[in-house]
């Protein structure tokens, strides 16, 4: 069945003039308009298509990549509000409708929102809300203590960020546990620290204890062979500095050249960290 919001991979079938119509083994087909057809193909080739409805509510494929999926969140910028909603840029050339009933607060156009998209069972037409809430849940959790998971940034508050957890839980990386600027609508890569009893689910950006020490202090001992046996970076450096020279946090960091300090494999100086021979 050609499900809309979807990805398919789909074979070419026959050629027309308005593209190629591409098709399934349960026998359904869809049009790939001619801008989106590659340059070169052979019938029978196999591509990788999104499949949405166009302007005039027809099934049709594209190429092109959406910034969101349907079953899935996404931060999407409102370009247009019209007297029947608001209208959000998805990366494809008909934008996504966010009904007025589905707005949390009255959107306005240039802000960005994090929202849901969905099948609308009556219209079959795909749509968004940000009535976030009712699509998340503890309740049953797929994930465990030490899982990596992807996260969404849904808000910043001062107990840190809050945060969709594999598009089906909510989590909090707390303030204590952000050594990087995240922000709103921010994608991330993170790991769970803490379970709590009551379902809530502690994130955090860097795979704790002993899973990320040895890893990290591999990392910086290899980067000081492959520099003369220096880096100029120690345990009062700047954690921006340390990003960008090394890709660590600070506490990553500190925890790594601990390791390695211990194991007598360098001395931390003024100026920064130097190998022993």
């Amino acid at each position: 069945m050609l499900e809309i919001g979807q990805y398919h991979r789909m074979r070419i079938d026959r050629e027309t003039e308005p593209g190629l119509f591409l098709s399934n083994e349960a026998g359904d087909d869809v049009l790939l308009p001619n801008k989106y057809v590659p340059e070169e193909y052979k019938i029978w080739d196999e591509l990788d298509v999104y499949v949405y409805l166009d302007h005039e509510e027809r099934p049709v494929a594209t190429t092109l990549k959406p910034f969101i999926e349907r079953n899935s969140f996404g931060y999407l910028r409102c370009t247009t509000v019209s007297n029947i909603g608001a209208f959000l840029d998805w990366g494809l050339e008909k934008e996504l409708f966010v009904p007025f009933a589905q707005q949390a607060r009255p959107m306005k156009v240039g802000s960005w929102y994090i929202v849901y998209m969905y099948l609308d069972e009556k219209t079959n037409r795909l749509a968004a809300t940000s009535k976030t809430i009712k699509y998340l849940s503890n309740d049953d959790l797929t994930i465990k203590k030490f899982d990596k998971v992807n996260l969404l940034i849904s808000h910043i508050t001062d107990r840190g960020a809050n945060a969709i957890v594999n598009s089906k839980h909510k989590g909090l990386i707390y303030k204590e546990d952000i050594f990087e600027d995240i922000r709103t609508g921010d994608q991330l890569e993170g790991w769970v620290k803490k379970i709590r009893p009551d379902g809530k689910i502690d994130i955090v950006l860097q795979e704790e204890g002993y899973k990320s020490i040895e890893p990290n202090a591999q990392f910086i001992f290899e980067e000081l062979g492959a520099n003369d046996g220096f880096l100029p970076l120690h345990d009062k450096s700047a954690p921006e500095d340390i990003q960008s020279q090394l890709g660590l946090s600070k506490k990553s960091f500190k925890k790594a050249i601990g390791t390695l300090y211990k194991d007598q494999k360098i001395l931390i100086k003024e100026d920064g960290i130097h190998l022993i021979d």
